[in-house]
């Protein structure tokens, strides 16, 4: 890095404090701000201070590092080294191509195999992903919605080649499609067949796969689109009352799959409203699962959720920056109260992690965890004047969403009226309005910038691997019984166009090698696929 500087003389600081969510600052707070909001103990109703008694005194959060890239022999060879480095949890980016559906070969596929996650076309993927690592011993994380599964089909088809039966599995797939829909884009099939899938996995994983969290209601995506974090309370729990309202109205019990439900939150830059953020959140759920659904169970009442620092948040610029925000970024979740965490790299602005940069975002998690004593009591901020009264502002504001949401139908019909994307698109504008005119400062790029050298050390993917890909995936063709395949796929759609569920025929078809694309080539034939409405 040159030390030539063209830093800017900082801005006199604004004269009106407020949060991203809108929230006055005042010079200090005092018991009279804190509100009405109804606190309890750690691991009692509404679970606001957290969800176990002892919290981390107990056991610390699942250290999650989300990884993934070029072939599944790479990707688990990372694995094996976050595992090395005191990883408690593996967490499985998959590349865009599996993420809508596609197998490598697939003309779609075309220039992004591997890129941005790993490849998994096929059982035999699977396999190599998960080679030499007891899945009866490791919790694992996979973020993929749309054919979520079908890869928890592939996931529970290795387990059994393993010698591990379903039922000692631990886990989650995000399985949350909604939030493809308002942020991502990462769907393939359009609403009611997508939501059948997804309560067809809640069904199944009860009794086949007992231990497994069968969806992650996402808030993260929707931060990263820009939103607010009260608006990321709010439309993450619309989400979820309409995934519970849909696997009710699919005939199950809600404390037959709500102990099996999950979040994930994303954690930006504002330290205490983060903070509070996942206070009123968890206070929030618990008030809709016992007095909206009628859950008896209070594991039906509790909001566990992971949550990853702001990829949005790092920059290109000045990148070693990356690592003090990622560490307030990250010691907010754990204040917070999260379930499990990952720390991004602090190159990931410019490209995938190299494993240096992995490692100091995993031992961030370790020197809060070992090191920072914020572990040794349960919730260490409860109590502050002004985390309780952004507590209840956030629980307000969320709240007067919901109610707006619920009016319009529902979280789908809002999604479809364009309501959620608006406000989501204003906020994001309102924030760039605040960057670009310097009201907002981000270190490194609009204020206390420098020259940089641009020769980094940066992880590329080889773009061989597609044709290597490709190579395997027509010797798989070449090597299976195709006419159990064509058999399969028969069946397969005969399935897709009633009413049964479907997980246990997707655990049949990959043991079979049908390749993911197969698969989900033939429920388009039956289900469609998804066009979002645009205007211009």
């Amino acid at each position: 890095m040159s030390s030539s500087s063209t830093e800017k003389k900082p801005q006199e600081r604004k004269s009106v404090f407020t949060t991203s969510s809108g929230i006055e600052l005042k010079r200090a707070f005092t018991a009279e701000d804190v509100g009405d909001v109804q606190i309890g103990d750690a691991g009692e109703y509404p679970f606001t201070r957290g969800v176990q008694p002892t919290m981390y005194r107990g056991r610390f959060w699942t250290m999650r590092q989300y990884a993934g890239y070029a072939t599944a022999e790479d990707s688990n060879r990372r694995y094996r080294y976050l595992l090395d480095q005191g990883q408690t949890g593996l967490s499985v980016a998959f590349d865009l191509p599996t993420q809508i559906g596609y197998d490598a070969d697939d003309p779609m596929a075309l220039g992004e195999v591997g890129k941005v996650g790993v490849s998994i076309s096929s059982l035999r993927d699977m396999k190599q992903l998960f080679a030499n690592i007891p899945l009866d011993k490791v919790s694992t994380s996979m973020t993929i919605n749309a054919p979520a599964t079908i890869l928890l089909a592939m996931y529970i088809a290795v387990a059994k080649a393993q010698g591990v039966a379903s039922n000692q599995l631990r886990g989650t797939v995000q399985n949350d499609i909604l939030k493809e829909y308002i942020a991502r884009g990462t769907y393939i099939f359009p609403p009611a067949p997508s939501m059948r899938l997804i309560t067809d996995l809640f069904a199944y994983c009860k009794t086949d796969v007992p231990h497994w969290n069968t969806i992650s209601i996402s808030g993260y995506h929707v931060r990263e689109a820009g939103c607010t974090a009260a608006q990321e309370v709010a439309f993450t729990l619309a989400n979820g009352i309409a995934y519970v309202q849909a696997a009710i109205d699919a005939g199950l019990s809600v404390d037959d799959f709500a102990p099996q439900l999950s979040f994930f939150f994303n954690a930006h830059n504002q330290f205490l409203e983060e903070v509070a953020k996942y206070r009123a959140a968890r206070t929030l759920w618990a008030q809709i699962m016992r007095d909206r659904f009628g859950a008896k169970n209070p594991r039906s009442w509790q909001l566990k959720f992971h949550t990853q620092t702001a990829g949005s948040t790092l920059t290109a610029q000045q990148p070693e920056n990356n690592i003090v925000r990622v560490t307030l970024q990250a010691l907010a979740a754990v204040l917070g109260g999260t379930q499990s965490l990952h720390t991004n790299s602090m190159d990931e602005a410019l490209a995938l992690p190299t494993e240096k940069a992995v490692q100091v975002a995993l031992r961030t998690q370790q020197i809060i965890a070992y090191e920072s004593g914020v572990c040794d009591t349960v919730d260490p901020l409860a109590g502050s004047y002004v985390i309780e009264h952004l507590t209840s502002e956030i629980i307000k504001q969320a709240s007067d969403y919901i109610r707006k949401i619920d009016e319009l139908g529902g979280a789908l019909p809002a999604i479809e009226a364009g309501f959620v994307n608006m406000e989501i698109q204003d906020a994001a504008y309102q924030y760039l309005k605040q960057v670009e005119s310097g009201e907002q400062v981000i270190v490194g790029v609009n204020q206390f910038t420098v020259e940089e050298n641009s020769e980094r050390d940066l992880l590329r993917v080889d773009p061989a691997i597609e044709a290597a890909q490709r190579a395997h995936l027509a010797e798989l063709r070449a090597s299976r019984d195709n006419s159990k395949i064509a058999e399969l796929r028969a069946q397969l759609e005969t399935a897709a166009r009633g009413t049964e569920n479907l997980m246990p025929l997707f655990v049949t078809c990959v043991e079979a090698d049908m390749t993911l694309g197969e698969i989900c080539h033939t429920l388009r034939g039956v289900f469609g696929e998804y066009r979002p409405n645009v205007s211009i």
